[in-house]
């Protein structure tokens, strides 16, 4: 899913509802209305009316002044509905609004972790699930999904270093095989000694060897 709502200019404040011929625009800022909104989306979430509790939650963000710590909150429950509806680029920028108040709100971390790894950015859920174990060392469940992501993360890894190598292995063979070579003609074989790799050219790689050779196509007749 793509495009989180964007939060409003902090001048701006929700328009009132039908009937509230008391406000006006623009509104000033009120805490109270913006609780009474975040009541209202806890409610929606419990029914599991996720849009529902969006609107709500977006009005607590809106009615919030724009340096109130509750504002941490209501982005990480809201955060939390588009995680249930899988909009995980919300969820990604709700948390990143909700640390920005508060950077050790393990809720809006746990949620962000989870949004990333959907997102396969598994680097940075890592990076989520290491802090959560750091500001909860007792909690053997947050040291368990890090170290559940670093396994990932190095598999993932990996991974991308195989790819990597058949796309370079690709490239190299186009270039030789105007040549009539290809890569399999070279067998690299590490000196354990100092590290360093010797390079030996075979001008039959799978061809089996004859009898006494010495691995580099030389082979000796048996008699």
């Amino acid at each position: 899913a793509e495009g989180a709502p964007t939060e409003p200019e902090p001048e701006a404040a929700p328009a009132a509802d039908a009937g509230e011929d008391d406000l006006e625009w623009p509104h000033h800022y009120d805490l109270d209305r913006a609780n009474e909104a975040k009541l209202k989306g806890n409610t929606h979430f419990g029914a599991s009316e996720w849009q529902d509790a969006i609107d709500a939650y977006t009005d607590a963000i809106m009615w919030a002044p724009p340096d109130a710590q509750e504002k941490a909150v209501y982005h990480s429950n809201r955060a939390a509905c588009f995680l249930k509806l899988e909009q995980h680029e919300a969820v990604v920028d709700d948390c990143t609004n909700a640390l920005a108040i508060n950077a050790d709100y393990v809720k809006a971390l746990g949620r962000r972790a989870q949004a990333y790894e959907a997102l396969d950015k598994v680097s940075e859920a890592l990076t989520d699930a290491r802090r959560i174990a750091e500001l909860e060392p007792e909690s053997a469940q947050a040291a368990a999904n890090a170290k559940r992501l670093e396994a990932k993360e190095a598999e993932k890894l990996e991974r991308e270093k195989e790819e990597m190598m058949g796309k370079l292995k690709d490239l190299g063979n186009m270039f030789l095989g105007n040549f009539g070579l290809s890569l399999d003609n070279f067998k690299a074989t590490r000196d354990e000694q100092s590290g360093s790799y010797n390079i030996s050219y075979d001008p039959s790689p799978g061809a089996p060897q004859a009898a006494g050779g010495d691995g580099n196509g030389n082979g000796t007749a048996s008699g």
